[in-house]
């Protein structure tokens, strides 16, 4: 392959929300079909360190890495769509930029200079773009970065780019620049002036971009192409359309179809072949033909906002494409869940996932939810608080300790189920901190865990601060709820299962983050396959009463 990795930063234009993220997951994905090794990574704008610390309803998810970093959102696009990990190194903000920097002027690194924007943050940028491709792991860098062109927190991002495209050299890097064309429906015109004033602005900060993706809802004419291409100074080919789809997996073969690939290895020298999507396709296939259907509801605290939580509802999709099953996600609000509405909101699901979150708010419409799908039999999957509201429901209603709780929720409970892990208890920072990453997983003899994963132990990625109280386990055993995941370290809780129950799981960890096109995450596939069988049992019940 290459001896020196070639570098594509992608720009956005015009308005947020475009879809960068896709486009350069789309692109990599192809490149990396035609065996070239493909990474991507994006720097944030905002000046929080990393994403941790943010209010999901702004920002949706944060994705969690093998290596414990606390992402942006569209790391996890970059996995699904390469099934490759992503580290630290692909997740750059400006608060870790600043936050560099001003260290080193601490230590006296900067001894006798003033430290500018220029050359000081910009080179630290520059450095962190660079760290993936240096590595001598990836032929190829997709950098996006976030936010949109004339933003003042992304001119430090946009001149770091003007001045690597001068270091890197001609066909070591390119600018993919997306943006908008928008069609106004009373004038019955798609419009392109959005468009040239992006490229105009981009090109004032230095940076004329070699590409444009235009993402639109009608189809690109020729005579538009044309005079985009010649408003904006690229050539008529590297006019590039995006046009809405039905699903965001459409994207990698319509950008085939457009010929983006050939496009950007041309611009970079480098060969192009037809790229092998075969398996890809194979997903896509299964994914639009489901044979049945089913409905699992998601309870959460931030159902409002889809994007809180991304990486759950994908793991749907690739299980639903898996057991060629269309996976219909029903939303509902755990602070409106109660004894009295449960059975109305609930009886008709085929399927109940308790999602992750952190607080008490809505915490006790999420335990009304585990006790009625426990007690009925309905397929019940805990993702980390999902699984501590399992423990304490199951202490409450069949320990029948009532006041059972976690000390995140109740600090006095004097049954504290769950409770702050030891090693936290001396923290106060809250960035960064938890317990992140990827831990080890003992899998016990016998249970549907250890069936499911087809392994005797796993390495599943972490985010919580609170773990299932060890002083309670001996307790909920005898009671019938088993402790069937043990971190061999510390002897840490991971998954809980209802043995006497067809299927009822709970998971101190984030399964969510792993599953990608290529590998189905076995948790939901298992749960999808339990949420089908749970239907036909009850369709067949109620034509025998008929």
């Amino acid at each position: 392959m290459t001896a020196k990795a070639k570098y594509i930063f992608v720009t956005g234009g015009v308005t947020s929300s475009l879809g960068k993220g896709i486009i350069a997951a789309s692109l990599a994905k192809l490149l990396q079909a035609q065996g070239y090794r493909v990474t991507i990574q994006k720097l944030d704008p905002y000046i929080n360190v990393d994403p941790g610390t943010l209010n999901p309803y702004e920002h949706g998810e944060c994705y969690v890495t093998e290596d414990g970093a606390e992402t942006d959102l569209d790391l996890g696009h970059y996995e699904r769509f390469l099934n490759v990990p992503t580290s630290q190194a692909n997740n750059v903000t400006t608060g870790r930029i600043y936050q560099s920097v001003i260290q080193k002027e601490r230590r006296g690194e900067f001894l006798g200079k003033t430290v500018q924007v220029v050359p000081h943050i910009t080179d630290e940028i520059k450095h962190r773009v660079q760290l993936l491709g240096k590595s001598g792991d990836y032929d190829i860098i997709i950098t996006e970065i976030g936010g949109t062109v004339g933003d003042i927190e992304s001119l430090p991002y946009i001149e770091a780019v003007r001045q690597l495209r001068w270091d890197l050299g001609e066909k070591n890097g390119l600018v993919i620049h997306l943006t908008l064309v928008p069609y106004l429906s009373a004038a019955g015109e798609l419009k392109t002036k959005p468009t040239q004033h992006s490229v105009k602005t981009l090109m004032e900060s230095g940076v004329q971009a070699d590409i444009l993706v235009c993402r639109t809802e009608h189809d690109l004419p020729k005579d538009l192409r044309r005079k985009l291409a010649l408003f904006c100074n690229v050539r008529e080919e590297a006019v590039i359309q995006s046009i809405d789809a039905s699903t965001i997996y459409d994207v990698p073969n319509l950008m085939l179809e457009e010929g983006l690939d050939k496009v950007v290895l041309k611009k970079l020298g480098l060969k192009s072949s037809q790229p092998d999507i075969t398996k890809w396709n194979q997903f896509l296939t299964r994914h639009k033909n489901p044979k049945s259907e089913i409905t699992i509801g998601l309870i959460g605290k931030y159902v409002e906002l889809q994007d809180s939580y991304k990486s759950i509802l994908e793991a749907f999709i690739h299980a639903g494409a898996a057991n060629e099953v269309k996976v219909t996600i029903e939303s509902i609000h755990s602070e409106y869940i109660n004894a009295d509405n449960v059975k109305l909101k609930l009886g008709h699901l085929d399927g109940v996932l308790v999602a992750p979150g952190f607080g008490e708010r809505g915490i006790e419409g999420k335990i009304d939810a585990v006790q009625y799908v426990r007690e009925n039999n309905m397929p019940f999957f805990g993702i980390c608080l999902g699984m501590q509201m399992a423990v304490i429901e199951f202490a409450r209603n069949v320990l029948n300790i009532k006041d059972a709780n976690s000390t995140e929720m109740n600090p006095n409970t004097s049954n504290p189920v769950i409770d702050l892990m030891a090693d936290q208890k001396t923290i106060t920072d809250k960035g960064g901190t938890m317990r992140l990453g990827s831990w080890d997983c003992d899998l016990k003899l016998g249970s549907a865990v250890r069936d499911i994963y087809k392994a005797e132990s796993i390495k599943e990625r972490h985010r919580h601060r609170y773990e299932f109280n060890g002083k309670y386990k001996a307790q909920m055993e005898a009671a019938g709820m088993v402790a069937t995941g043990l971190n061999p370290e510390t002897g840490l809780v991971e998954i809980v299962e209802v043995p006497s129950h067809p299927w009822f799981i709970g998971v101190q960890f984030h399964p969510e983050y792993k599953s990608t096109v290529a590998n189905p995450h076995p948790l939901f596939v298992a749960f999808v396959k339990a949420a089908l069988n749970f239907k036909k049992k009850k369709t067949s019940v109620r034509m025998a009463q008929n």
